[in-house]
């Protein structure tokens, strides 16, 4: 499967467009509270602990927009677009949207 935040894939003309996919992951309270107990991680401002579940998150959310493009027959996804978003009661989730459009090549 080619993911590709680009319009096409450059040398694989789109044969046919399957239509929007989307693929969301969201952290709760929880992670943010492991997170936080890992605090003295922070190195020059940076969280390892933080960016290492921010990514586990957008492999989530890349890997169902992967599952829904093979749905719909799909071999590749392009015009990908990764949202972050905070959530909830005191901005205590993180949601992370990745969505584009599924075509076979």
């Amino acid at each position: 499967m080619i993911l590709t935040t680009t319009p096409s894939v450059e040398g694989h003309p789109i044969r046919e467009y399957k239509g929007i996919v989307t693929g969301e992951a969201i952290l709760g309270a929880n992670v943010f509270k492991d997170l936080f107990a890992g605090i003295r991680d922070l190195v020059g401002g940076r969280s390892g602990t933080y960016e290492k579940e921010l990514g586990r998150a957008r492999q989530i959310a890349l890997d169902e927009l992967q599952q829904a493009a093979r749905e719909k027959g799909a071999n590749a996804v392009v015009g990908i677009d990764l949202d972050y978003e905070v959530l909830g009661q005191s901005n205590g989730m993180l949601m992370v949207t990745a969505s584009g459009t599924a075509v076979v090549v």
